[in-house]
């Protein structure tokens, strides 16, 4: 039997043409960094593979991607944006969104305002988000940069369908604009339940202690969607005042809840959070929430690991300035004040 690597691109092909047969899932891994003579060959034949069939193959390789780093399907993605098919076309989005390959940047700018598809816009500005961070943190040549955020600006300003502008005001969530923290209040206080997710998810990313206030009290809110998302805030933004509510949402009866609940408390960390991991943990009667607590301890772990490094570290620059025969009690308090409030800073 060949390995997919050794799998003749004309064997691929008549695989992928043939409706009447099973499409073995070796098969995938084939097309995984595909030399761009076979790209070719397949980009010819692609319009004639059958549309059902062109649409899970899409769905297959992006899954496939999200759990193997190593399978790469670039090439694939390319092809299939310029499906006639909207749900091909926004696979392909998806899946290409996992590269950040800045060749994109004007492909998505062209599909999230003139798409003939909602999802198609809402998924191209959901890609273009990971160009917001890159440009924030001086990855992105200027020009590019502003063209992103110009572009969504105007998306998120304009009369696009709710979702394509939802879509975008999360996407310039990484971006220190001024334009948009008023857009992030205006979602805020619309108190239209999908734009308050938007809003909440916008200010987890924003990594601005000014929504602290905001995430807190939507702790409590009685709709799971809007209580979820603002765990999810309080973990990203590390609300260390959060702990108690998040420890209470253990326990609610909404599993999206729950799981936004355990992944926070692990990136916030603090007295008694382990503890009540492992305890949910015995508790767990789903397999995936179980899974997601054994990740959450895990990262947990790395939490305050990384915490006690800033503390030794913040400790180490002190005794550069102050003499070890110098030091008082009083001194060590102050020592640990200034580095919870390090902390909360961070």
């Amino acid at each position: 039997m060949n390995t997919p690597n050794q799998i003749p691109i004309q064997k691929l092909l008549d695989a992928l043409l043939d409706e009447s047969t099973y499409f073995h899932p070796r098969y995938l891994y084939r097309l995984s960094d595909m030399d761009p003579d076979d790209l070719a060959r397949l980009e010819k034949v692609w319009n004639q593979v059958p549309l059902w069939r062109r649409q899970v193959l899409m769905e297959d390789l992006q899954e496939l991607s999200e759990n193997d780093t190593l399978l790469h399907f670039e090439g694939m993605g390319r092809i299939a944006l310029k499906d006639s098919d909207p749900k091909v076309r926004m696979l392909a989005v998806r899946t290409l969104g996992e590269y950040e390959d800045r060749e994109l940047i004007p492909v998505y700018l062209k599909m999230v305002e003139s798409d003939s598809d909602v999802n198609v816009r809402a998924m191209s500005a959901t890609a273009l988000g990971a160009f917001v961070y890159l440009g924030e943190i001086d990855e992105l040549p200027e020009k590019k940069f502003r063209q992103v955020e110009n572009t969504l600006l105007r998306v998120v300003k304009g009369s696009d369908d709710p979702l394509v502008r939802r879509r975008a005001l999360e996407a310039l969530s990484f971006s220190s604009r001024t334009e948009v923290i008023p857009l992030i209040e205006e979602a805020f206080n619309s108190k239209k339940s999908d734009w308050m997710v938007s809003s909440l998810f916008a200010m987890g990313r924003s990594a601005n202690e000014y929504w602290n206030n905001r995430v807190l009290t939507m702790l409590s809110h009685s709709l799971p969607d809007i209580q979820a998302e603002a765990a999810s805030a309080a973990g990203e933004l590390g609300i260390k005042e959060a702990v108690p509510n998040l420890l209470e949402l253990l326990d609610d009866s909404d599993i999206d809840v729950r799981m936004a609940a355990i992944w926070s408390l692990s990136q916030i960390g603090g007295e008694g959070v382990g503890e009540a991991l492992e305890e949910r943990l015995d508790q767990a009667e789903d397999e995936d929430e179980a899974d997601l607590i054994e990740s959450a301890l895990d990262n947990l772990a790395f939490t305050e690991d990384m915490g006690l490094f800033s503390m030794i570290d913040l400790a180490k620059d002190t005794r550069l300035d102050v003499p070890e025969y110098d030091k008082h009690p009083s001194n060590g308090e102050n020592l640990e004040d200034d580095t919870d409030t390090e902390d909360t800073q961070v």
